[in-house]
Formats: structure tokens, sequence, C-alpha cells
């Protein structure tokens, strides 16, 4: 019934949103009437605030049409590679009619980066993934919004992401040999899971693995969001906050977590933040500052928009991750396609460097909950386990924004550059290692390194492509 309530809300409110959106540019255009009253900057900026509260945020686009690679403007593509029920693998190609430019772009790197299932869409990671693109072959895991999907498309579980995970990463490793992997905040558990089950059956895995931010062990430093998945039972998330989908939507009857309650519980973490936001945009339009205008704008676009998640798969994740704890316990066992459960051994990985990003001022995974996959990846030799605690960076710092761009980049550049080599993709030899200092595989803590790290990031921004 509370989805019925919100969208019927929602309609409501979109005849006054789109009045507001007109009467703020009546006011606020200098040829109008309405425009010589003293007062019709504020009445204009009042009217557009109004707008953006009351207005529906639809999914953002990547909108990445070009890149600089060591100077020259490539041209980028975005298509879909392979389109499930749940989840588009995309593609950013990029194009030069430099043969210079084009030879280093084919010899780069491939990374698939698995975007977070937790709320916002693929686009959240749209800083990332243009960084990336000066550097690598591209490609993410962009997760469909539950309530556009129909039922005859069955149910989405935990294993199911899993499953696509693993289908995504043979895909590129029949079409170029093998491939990086890059998760960042809620897919390092799956994507763990994912790697440990093919190298137990044998299979070849990523040549590296990059997770940056993600509860591999809520158990440590837990937040105020681990908090609340732990201190409140299965049936409370399953009477409280699953819902079906209105008949409005293609999804109509399918059981979810609606992207609104995400959205309400996003906010009310830090609700004096927002509000003063708003109130500084409101400022802003009166003193026609249009940069701190666009980049609210920006950012609140990217904020606002948020998808349903698949009950089953959101239940599961509460349960696996914050609950039980089964990853680190050694008791997740997932159901491969053919129906067969299958026990998660991430010991079993032998051939997959690891590098951990931490951000030491992260209120959504707590400190040393990324670094823990490196004593469970045992099997991994201790000369191939990286870390990086990024200095002064929160949650969404180590993958947006400038700390990512200039602190965090450069380490996961020079790691994956270095074990790129070797793969037929790249003959540059960075000088130096990731990080200073190796995380060990087992009991003994590893040591972080800071995002002082000067010298590490200017021998990768260095080395040769």
């Amino acid at each position: 019934m509370l989805y019925q309530i919100f969208e019927t809300q929602r309609s409501l409110m979109e005849p006054f949103a789109d009045f507001a959106q007109a009467a703020s540019k009546l006011y606020g255009q200098t040829n109008s009437p309405m425009a010589q009253n003293p007062m019709a900057q504020r009445v204009s900026a009042g009217y557009d605030l109004l707008y953006r509260l009351g207005k529906d945020y639809e999914k953002p686009q990547f909108g990445i049409k070009s890149v600089q690679v060591e100077g020259m403007d490539v041209a980028i593509h975005e298509r879909i590679e392979m389109d499930k029920p749940f989840c588009e693998l995309r593609r950013f190609k990029r194009f030069t009619d430099d043969a210079a430019t084009l030879t280093k772009l084919k010899a780069q790197p491939v990374v698939l980066i698995v975007a977070p299932l937790s709320g916002h869409y693929a686009t959240l990671l749209r800083d990332t993934v243009r960084t990336m693109l000066k550097d690598h072959k591209v490609y993410v895991t962009d997760w469909k919004n539950a309530r556009l999907v129909p039922l005859s498309e069955g149910e989405f579980h935990l294993d199911d992401y899993v499953n696509y995970v693993q289908e995504f990463i043979r895909d590129l490793q029949s079409k170029y040999g093998n491939c990086h992997i890059m998760s960042v905040c809620q897919p390092t558990v799956p994507v763990l899971a994912a790697v440990s089950l093919m190298a137990s059956r044998g299979e070849k895995t990523p040549i590296t693995m990059t997770m940056m931010g993600g509860p591999i062990d809520a158990t440590k430093s837990p937040t105020a969001v681990n908090n609340l998945a732990m201190n409140k039972s299965h049936s409370w998330f399953e009477n409280n906050v699953i819902y079906r989908v209105p008949d409005s939507f293609p999804g109509a009857g399918r059981r979810v977590y609606p992207g609104f309650l995400q959205h309400t519980g996003f906010v009310a973490m830090n609700p004096d933040r927002h509000l003063k936001s708003h109130y500084d945009y409101f400022k802003d339009l009166i003193k026609g500052d249009n940069s701190s205008v666009d980049s609210h704008r920006d950012f609140y676009d990217e904020y606002n928009a948020v998808l349903d998640m698949d009950a089953d798969y959101y239940l599961e994740t509460i349960n696996t991750v914050f609950q039980d704890f089964k990853l680190v316990r050694g008791t997740w066992e997932i159901k491969n396609p053919q129906g067969k459960l299958e026990l998660v051994r991430p010991q079993d990985i032998r051939t997959t460097a690891l590098l951990t990003v931490e951000g030491e001022l992260d209120d959504i995974s707590g400190s040393g909950q990324t670094e823990a996959a490196h004593k469970l990846c045992s099997g991994i030799v201790r000369q191939e386990h990286h870390h990086l605690e990024a200095k002064g960076a929160g949650h969404y710092g180590i993958f947006s924004g400038r700390r990512w761009r200039e602190v965090v980049y450069p380490h996961v550049k020079s790691f994956i550059l270095e074990h790129n080599k070797g793969q037929g993709k790249s003959t540059a030899k960075p000088k130096a290692k990731v990080v200073a200092k190796k995380a060990p595989p087992v009991a003994k803590k590893a040591a972080p390194v800071k995002a002082t790290a000067k010298p590490a990031a200017k021998k990768a921004a260095t080395a040769k492509k």
C-alpha cells in the first residue's frame, strides 16, 4: 500500500512541479514583464527550488562523449554488449583516426567495473568510468530498475548476481584472453564470491581484483548502515520495507525494496547537510553563481535518481553480508545456473592479484571491512597483496572527485598496468609496486598506505604506455 500512496503523491505533485518550473523561467527571463519586479530573482529562485524538490528524477545518462588519451581527443561510443533480464553489460568503446593513438588503445588493459546494486544507478560511477577510460578498455555492469522488469523474467537472487558476474568475466576472457575486475562498495562481496567459485572449479580467473570500500567483513568498525542491517531481524525487513510494484509499471506485482525508501534512508543519514545544500543553492541562484548552481544540479540529479531492488536479492544480501557473515565464516553456498550448490572458498584464488582500497573517513564501509579480503584470500602469494588507505577520503571520495583522480586512481592504474605485462596487452615496466608495503594474506594486519604517497602516484603517471 505504501508504494501506491507514494506513486499517487508523486502523480499529484507532477503538475505543481511543472508549474514551478514554468514560473521560475517566467520570472527569470530578462525580457519577461514579470522579471521587472525587484523581487523577481528571488521568486524565480524559489520556484526553481520548489521544482527540483518536487520533480521526478529519472535514470541519468553516462554522457561520456570523449576523453583525453595522452593529449589526443578520443571519441566514446557507449553500447550494450550483453543484455540480461536484470542487468546490461555496457561497453565504452573508444575511437580515433590517429594511428599511433589507436595502437596504444589496443594494447591497454581490459577492465570490468562492477557497479553497486544498492539503490543508485551505475551512473554513480561516471567519474570512475571517465577516468579509467584514459588508460583502459572499460566495461561496466548497468543494473536495471526492478520495477521495469516483468514478472515473466522470474526472480532475482544474490546467487544470480554472482552468476551474472561470472558470465561477464567469461565473455571478456573469450574476447581478450583475460581481464581485470574492479568492484565498488556493495559488489565487493559477490565479486569475491564469483572469482572464488571460478578458482575452485579450476577456471581462469581475472588478472587482478580491485575492491573499493566494500563490506567484506561487516563486523569490523560497523557503521550506522551496518548497525541497521545487523540489529533488525530478517522478518522485520520483509514486513516493513518490501512492497509490490504498482500496476502502472512493467514489473507490476514484483516484490521489491523501493528506491524511494532507500533514498529516504540516504537523506536521513545527513539531513542538516542536505538542508544547507539546498539553501546554498537558493542563494547561488539569486547571486547568479552558475558554476555552483550547475554543480548542485549535477549532484542531485544523480543522488535523487534511485531504482528498486528485487526483494529476494535485497533480503538475501542483508542476511548473507550483515547478519550471518557467511563469507568470512566460510558458510556461504551459491546455487549455480545448473542448480548445484557450491561453497565459496576465497582461499582457492591463487593467480589473481588483490588490491583493496579504503577511505579514511568512510561512513558507509568502516575501516578494515574491505581490507579483510586479504586474510580470506590466503592462497594468493604475499607479494600480490596490496592495500591503500586514502587519507581524508570519505566513501564517495575513493571512486569520484579529486581524491579519486589524484590519489586513488594512480595506484589503481599502476597496479593494473604492472600485472597486465606479460598478458600480451602492454609492455610497460612500472618502476615501483602499487604500494610501499604489502598486505599479508594471513593473521597480521596490513599496514595501510596513506594518501600522501606522492612518489608512487608520480611513477604511475609517467609509466610508459
